[in-house]
């Protein structure tokens, strides 16, 4: 089978960038500034006690470690979906679409409990003009009001991004002043009162204990998530990189003091008619509380914070409205979602189909689920995306260090493993307060799943511009080693490895040549390198014709060279990855290279790293040096698959020789001995090779040694030092440094990651790689942990430097 595709670059779609910074910020308050302090206060007070002042406290610190991660992805990814958007390129697959799948629902249903609270402040408002009620049941009205307000807002969400910033701007402006006069005239109450802090506060601060407080903190998170909302409408932000992070922690910052504020002078300056605690009446108010505590000290108090109830509700359902169509309308563009949510209106320029379907959602939210359970179905899912996000920032922190970001995390990555941690701990901690609304947001993820996989999965993956130029598969095989090639003569001497390795498990080979295409070029533009790329797969093809080994093809188009041999590994599940390493790099602060570090720093499958050197006779000895570990059995397993493959190639000849070596520091204990043969014993009687023998030295300085002893050898194979969980190595320094000096060709082993180190490094650990490694003219790393000038734990002089010969390698960069 072949393919030769030509990449075609899709249409781009996108939005205008019509909002400022005050715009942007004013989303985000106005979207903070509703559920929690109009909707959730009475119902949180409940829980907390007069601890509800701790508990707003805590969720604004909560809140800043998350918000963190969005003005990082947010000044770099300034594009319509936000945390969607991050988690689809940080993590990709499932977690990319189930991050908008849950970003969509949160946002629906966040909006749909702004519109019930709307419905519930309009009713009390008509009950206190007088208006008859037609004989039609509070609930009807409260469903009615609640109708009309979303459909309103979705009509003002289609006519665009700047109407939709203007009317938001106006109602949070008012709401805000509203509150400010509520809070004066509740402190002028607070202070008339006698021994109001001890009977409010002190009392009986945490009547629920903690746990009170954690369930008040998760009920109220949803109304923290306005910061989510600004990332949301990056694509349409003026000079998002520095308005996106300062939007952010403005909104923040207010919306944390008005919280306190409103709590302190609700619970401080309210009277219970019947003499009871405060926060137990309040809680019976449930979504009118403020506006119960208003009546009680502000001049007309119950009218004024109705309005601002309703001014708060309609602001924050204006920015939820914006921010589910906005993420719905990205899912749409990236084919997790149908077409029709990524078209945009020809003259307002809105995401009109996606604005009308996740207004008609929040209605039917509203109608289906009753309000407590409603918002903690979206606190649930909001704190599952910004889990999500927190992984995000990390990964994406190791796979583009260079992108330009123009906020960037503190204390990293202590910051988003916290944010991470009591995100996961609160919503867990919000079953004990709503089983219900975890039934609904476990069936919303598993409806989610079921469409991605049986549906949404193969739309995005045939939809998605391919960057394979070239592919051949003569045969299909189980077993697969994959050898990246860049020039002939590295075609040679990799696909001589690979076939000998393949041949032995019956398998193929699959040879790769990227075709790295520069920034200022299109990736159509790779197209060009098809003919270039060819000559080296013919060579490999050749190489294994000899050992009749199948050989798979493959040119493939790549901005990063190693991101592109991993994603091939991934995607055809090779066993093995064998690179070249010409002995030399011209990367500043790489071991091996911009190539081959990133992919040996975590492997995706065994890697060995073959440093060439010019083979003048017959394989007839190979030496294993050894430490013990399963870098090391792995080691000798590729030395007598070789060995064994040679005697096959050569059947008169004399057999090859496989000697496993083990340096041991000059006067070294007995049972330092006793342990160093026992492992060597072991690597023997474990391999079915009868030509193997075992050999140990005493010396200072185990590279030196080894280096010296394989003069006597044709080839060295070793394995990488074994890896502690928290701390990355690349091959470790004795390895390096004999492959560096070695006369002869010296070949690397590491196994692949495990999943929890796979983890660890793509979130929390620093790559291996960088600035930091110095060395002197001879390559030896200087003043390193390890040692000094070049030693390697022991000290000595350094052994003579061979002289270079040309070497296969797809690095030297």
């Amino acid at each position: 089978m072949a393919i030769n595709s030509d990449v075609h670059a899709p249409e781009q779609v996108t939005l205008s960038r019509d909002l400022g910074f005050f715009d942007i910020a004013m989303i985000g308050v106005g979207a903070m500034i509703g559920a929690g302090i109009f909707v959730l206060t009475g119902v949180a007070a409940n829980e907390a006690g007069p601890a509800l002042i701790l508990a707003f406290l805590l969720n604004g610190v909560v809140t800043t470690f998350t918000a963190m991660a969005y003005a990082e992805l947010g000044s770099a990814f300034p594009e319509a979906g936000g945390g969607y958007l991050w988690v689809k390129e940080g993590l990709g697959g499932a977690n990319g679409f189930l991050s908008g799948w849950m970003s969509w629902f949160a946002h629906a249903v966040a909006g749909s409990l702004y519109g019930l609270g709307f419905g519930h402040f309009a009713l009390e408002l008509w009950d206190l003009a007088g208006i008859p009620t037609l004989g039609i049941s509070e609930t009807v009205w409260v469903l009615f009001f609640t109708t009309s307000i979303i459909a309103l807002f979705t009509y003002i969400n289609y006519r665009g991004a700047s109407e939709t910033g203007t009317v938001g701007n106006v109602v949070t402006i008012a709401k805000v002043i509203i509150l400010g006069l509520f809070v004066v005239f509740g402190i002028i109450a607070l202070f008339q009162a006698d021994n109001w802090a001890n009977e409010r506060f002190l009392d009986d601060f945490t009547p629920n204990g903690l746990g009170g407080i954690v369930v008040a903190m998760g009920l109220t998170f949803i109304a923290f998530e306005g910061y989510e909302i600004i990332a949301q409408s990056g694509e349409e932000v003026m000079d998002p990189k520095r308005n996106i992070p300062r939007a952010i922690f403005v909104a923040i910052a207010i919306v944390v003091v008005i919280y306190i504020a409103v709590a302190f002078v609700s619970l401080g300056a309210v009277e219970d008619p019947d003499g009871g605690p405060t926060y137990i009446f309040l809680g019976e108010q449930g979504e009118t509380a403020v506006v119960e505590a208003a009546g009680q000290f502000m001049p007309a108090g119950t009218v004024l914070l109705l309005i601002s109830g309703l001014a708060s509700t309609m602001s924050a359902l204006n920015a939820t409205t914006y921010s589910s169509s906005r993420v719905s309308f990205a899912m749409g563009r990236d084919h997790n979602l149908p077409s029709f949510f990524s078209r945009i209106h020809p003259v307002r320029h809105t995401p009109f189909w996606a604005v009308g379907i996740s207004g008609a959602f929040m209605i039917i939210m509203a109608w289906a689920l009753p309000i407590e359970d409603v918002a903690a179905a979206a606190d649930i899912m909001f704190l599952l995306l910004f889990l999500q996000v927190n992984v995000a920032v990390m990964t994406l922190r190791q796979k583009m260090p260079d992108l330009d970001r123009g906020f960037v995390i503190p204390w990293f990555p202590a910051v988003p493993i916290i944010g991470l941690l009591t995100n996961l701990g609160l919503a867990i901690y919000l079953f004990t307060f709503s089983p219900i609304a975890w039934y609904v947001a476990i069936g919303w993820l598993v409806v989610g799943a079921l469409a991605y996989y049986t549906h949404f999965s193969r739309i995005e993956e045939m939809e998605k511009p391919t960057d394979i130029l070239h592919e051949e598969v003569l045969v299909s095989r189980d077993f697969s080693v994959l050898i990246p090639v860049d020039n002939v003569e590295e075609a040679e001497t990799l696909g001589l490895i690979g076939s000998l390795v393949a041949g032995h498990n019956g398998g193929e080979v699959l040879a790769l040549h990227v075709a790295e295409v520069p920034p200022q070029l299109s990736l159509t533009d790779g197209r060009y390198f098809l003919k270039e790329g060819r000559e080296y797969l013919e060579t490999v093809i050749q190489v294994a014709k000899k050992r009749d080994v199948p050989v798979h093809t493959m040119i493939r188009l790549g901005r990063n060279v190693a991101e592109s041999v991993r994603k091939t590994a991934v995607e055809n599940a090779s066993d093995m990855i064998v690179l070249g390493w010409p002995g030399t790099t011209s990367s500043s602060g790489r071991v091996f290279g911009s190539v081959i570090d990133p992919i040996v720093d975590n492997p995706p499958t065994d890697i060995a790293v073959v440093r060439h050197r010019k083979i003048t006779g017959p394989i007839r000895s190979i030496l294993v040096p050894t430490a013990g570990g399963s870098n090391s059995r792995r080691a000798r397993d590729l030395a007598v698959v070789l060995a064994k493959q040679y005697n096959n190639l050569n059947p008169g000849a004399e057999p090859v020789r496989i000697v496993l070596f083990s340096v041991l520091p000059q006067n070294a204990r007995e049972s330092a001995r006793v342990r160093i043969q026992k492992m060597l014993e072991n690597l023997v009687k474990s391999n079915h090779y009868p030509h193997i023998e075992m050999e140990s030295a005493e010396s200072d300085n185990a590279s030196d040694r080894i280096v010296k002893e394989s003069a006597a050898h044709d080839m060295v194979i070793m394995g990488a030092s074994e890896e502690p969980l928290f701390e990355n190595i690349l091959v470790g320094n004795v390895p390096e440094q004999v492959a560096r000096r070695a006369a002869v060709t010296v070949i690397m082993v590491k196994r692949r990651s495990s999943p929890v180190h796979d983890f660890l490094r793509k979130t929390v650990l620093e790559p291996t790689t960088g600035a930091s490694v110095k060395r002197d003219i001879n390559g030896n790393r200087k003043n390193g942990k390890n040692g000094k000038n070049g030693k390697n734990g022991h000290n000595g002089e350094s052994a003579p430097q061979p002289p270079e010969t040309p070497a296969a390698g797809v690095e030297g960069r």
